[in-house]
């Protein structure tokens, strides 16, 4: 795994031309030397609190998943609260129980 630096971006990129990452993750492509489209997200604790994996033809959403990067930084600051589909931060949460069954 490389971690590289670029002046143009903005952020660390990672490559991985051993393929150790994308056959970890369980997305990577043995028969065409790639990787599925995945999205990983990890809390400091080392757990995966979200994955998402695409088709290479199905784009993905940087905005969407900033908001459930704020939704996961929002339920690990304040355990026993989840937030809904669609929650931005200031909204309303919900905290789990069977009363929201079929309600939500």
């Amino acid at each position: 795994m490389l971690l590289r630096r670029s002046k143009k971006i903005k952020y660390p990129m990672l490559a991985d031309p051993t393929f150790q990452l994308t056959r970890a993750f369980g997305v990577h492509i043995e028969e065409e030397g790639l990787a599925y489209r995945g999205t990983f997200l990890v809390n400091p604790e080392g757990k995966i609190v979200l994955a998402e994996v695409q088709d290479n033809g199905i784009g993905r959403n940087a905005d969407e998943l900033f908001r459930k990067t704020q939704a996961a930084q929002y339920i690990a600051a304040n355990p026993g609260e989840v937030c809904p589909a669609k929650w931005t931060p200031g909204k309303s949460t919900l905290k789990p129980g069977l009363d929201l069954v079929g309600k939500i």
